[in-house]
Formats: C-alpha cells, structure tokens, sequence
C-alpha cells in the first residue's frame, strides 16, 4: 500500500491531524519523564533500611521533679524492658533513623580539624545498641559495657572510646584500606578506635545524596528526655506497644511517657512525600493516555464518517475488509509516528528543563524508547474499533446518490 494517498487524505483535515499529533507528542514528553520520575522515588522508598525496621518500638519518655534520677531511671527501663517475653533487646539512644531529625558532626583520619570532611549521623547506645537496631556487623564487635559513658551534662565535648561505623563513613575515613582497629578524630583533635564495621544504615534523613553516612557512639544521653529503641520478636511488635506503655507509665511516677510508636511510623512519614509524588503522577499518566486514546478514536471516527462514500466505492470495486482496517490502521501509524518523533524532542527537553531547574537525573533513553512503543500499540488499539466500523461499510452504500 502506497503511504502519499494516505498522507495526501490525511491532509484535508490538518487541525484534527496537527492537535491529536501535538497530544501524542506531549503525553510521550510527560509520560516518558513521570514514569523516570516514578521509578526514581519507587527505588528510594525500596532502599533497604540496614536495621530491622519491621520489629523496631522507639520510645520517648520526660522525666520531671527533684526526685527524678536519670541515670537510675534508664538503668531500670532498659533491665525491665529487655525482661519483656517478646523483646529481643532494648537500648537507650538520641535518635530514631528515618525520623528527619538528628545529630551529626564532622570527623576526619588526622587530628587536623581542617581535615575533618567526613560527616556522620551519630547515635549513641550502651553495649545493646548494634543488637536492638539490628544492624549487621561486617568486621569487629559490638560495644562493651566499660567503654559505654554516662553523659550527665549537655554541654560535655569529651569524644568515646570507641565507635562503630556504616561501610560508607569507613571508605569516606579511610578509602578501601581496612577500617577496624584505625583511629578517627572529631573537631577537637580527640580520638577513637574503630571497633566495627556495619553494614550501610539509613540515618535520620533520607533524602540525603549519601544517607547511609552513621556512626554509633557508646554514650548513654544526658536527661531529663530519653529515648528507647526496643527490638522485639517477628509479630510481637504491635502487641507489645500497648504493654510497653503500660509498664513505663507504672514503674516510675517522675517520668511521663511522651510516646510509644513503630518504627514504620517514620519510614511512612519520611517517605510520604515520595509516595504522593508516585500516586500523583500515575494519576496524570493514566489520564494523559486515556485522552490520548480517546482523541485517537475520535479522529479515526471523524475520517470513517466523512468518508463512507469512499470506502464504500473501494469495497464496490473489490477492496477487501481487512484492506479498510490496514488503510486506517496505516493512517494512525504515520499520525503515531509523527506524534512520537516530536514528543521524543520535547521529551528530552523536559528533562533537561528538570535537571538544571531541580538538580535531578537526565532522563534515560529506554524510558522514551518504551513510550514510543507503548504509544504506538496504543493508537493501534484506539484505531481498530472505528477501523472495524469502516469495513463494515457495505459496497452499495457508494450508489445512493447515484
């Protein structure tokens, strides 16, 4: 079949050809970089968290009045904590990962503070912490119950022992030599052994180029506030946070249990701007092709109606059904390929427009690649119903006005 007398009846309707050209062209653009888009912030949330997030309680406690001891009073939570039938460990810390709040300081391989560029999310936890987070050591041990200090004033500069860091803060100290056993500095000059090596952890912000840049210090935080992350059993979080209240609320009169909550409490709030973002936009995708499929269908209905005397005149001098359905079907491929030609320009335009107004990724070429794919069995299908009503134009129709 000869492609000019196609184009050449396509061109008596120019605006109809030209508008439902420039949606397919704008639906690739959009559709190419939302679903780049898409699958960036799926990959995010899908990023494991390092710790055992799934069976993790954390807990905030403040305690008040001249006869509240601090010290006194973490001491006996964490006994009575890690008594609970169900709880595999419980340690005091500063902070929750993925809650979008933290500590972080500078440390560096050299005593130099001009050289200390490594930028860490600290923790700090009594010899418990690495097993209550969950986190998997790669080299060396968890902490010692001696090496664990007691901060009793929010004001001590005084740098730990020990620390154990992620596999990311142990390459940006150190490069690919050996971490366990070399000694790390913070601003002041102080120093500490590193005594592990842990698996990458997400810290306390996720959105962070690098979030997986944590440190762990052996310090139990200084009052009246404190905080308990509590692991327990698979299946035995949710029925132990009701009885986990319960029982701080009753141990200690000086002390008001703030919260209790699961640790995918923060997961879902740090990653609710993600997942909004995904509905969003598969939202816009879903509209944009259903319009785009349906100006498809509307443009082919428009050319079957203005064009029965033709198509029945073709079937009266012997043109078959599936000629009809291939003519029309021919028609919306070169509209489609148009279409996609165009939008593959303007797809990577976008992109670019994105990248340089938002910092984001160019978009890769197998998204417009699919699109373009996806676009043409997609005016393909739209077409076939109005093509199939053409063919069904009997021959004598082309005699009534004869």
């Amino acid at each position: 079949m000869e492609f000019r007398p196609i184009l050449s009846a396509m061109l008596r309707n120019k605006t109809g050809v030209f508008l439902v050209g420039l949606q397919i062209a704008l639906t690739l653009a959009v559709v190419a970089n939302a679903v780049f888009i898409i699958m960036q912030r799926v990959e995010k949330i899908g990023r494991p968290p390092g710790i055992d997030s799934a069976n993790l309680i954390f807990v905030q406690s403040y305690g008040f009045g001249p006869n509240y001891d601090h010290r006194d009073t973490v001491q006996r939570d964490l006994d009575m904590l890690r008594a609970i039938p169900g709880v595999v460990s419980a340690t005091s810390t500063n902070g929750i990962p993925m809650s979008g709040g933290g500590m972080q300081s500078q440390f560096g391989e050299t005593p130099d503070p001009q050289k200390s560029n490594t930028v860490a999310n600290l923790y700090f936890l009594d010899e418990h912490g690495v097993d209550a987070f969950g986190v998997k050591l790669i080299e060396g041990r968890a902490f010692t119950e001696q090496e664990v200090q007691y901060n009793p004033s929010p004001n001590n500069s005084d740098f730990v022992p020990a620390v154990i860091v992620t596999r990311d803060v142990a390459e940006s100290l150190f490069g690919k030599e050996p971490a366990l056993g070399r000694t790390v500095y913070d601003t002041l000059g102080q120093s500490a052994t590193v005594v592990g090596v842990m698996e990458n952890m997400l810290g306390a912000w996720v959105s962070f180029e690098k979030p997986s840049m944590v440190m762990f210090q052996p310090r139990i935080p200084n009052g009246p506030t404190v905080r308990y992350a509590i692991r327990t059993e698979p299946g035995q979080r949710d029925a132990l946070v009701a009885e986990i209240e319960k029982k701080l609320s009753e141990s200690n009169l000086n002390r008001a249990v703030t919260w209790v909550r699961p640790h995918t409490y923060w997961v879902e709030r740090s990653y609710r701007a993600d997942s909004r973002m995904v509905a969003f936009l598969s939202v816009i995708i879903g509209l944009m092709v259903c319009v785009t499929a349906l100006g498809i269908v509307g443009l082919a209905s428009f050319h079957v109606s203005v064009r029965t005397k033709q198509i029945g005149t073709r079937r009266a001098v012997g043109a078959r059904r599936i000629d009809i359905i291939r003519y029309f079907m021919i028609e919306n491929w070169l509209l489609t390929t148009g279409g996609v030609a165009l939008g593959a320009l303007l797809a990577f335009a976008f992109s670019h427009w994105l990248s340089t107004a938002y910092s984001l990724p160019p978009l890769q070429p197998m998204y417009v690649i699919a699109g373009v794919g996806l676009l043409w069995i997609l005016g393909q299908i739209a077409v076939f119903v109005p093509a199939r009503r053409a063919a069904a134009i009997p021959p004598a129709i082309a005699t009534r006005t004869v």
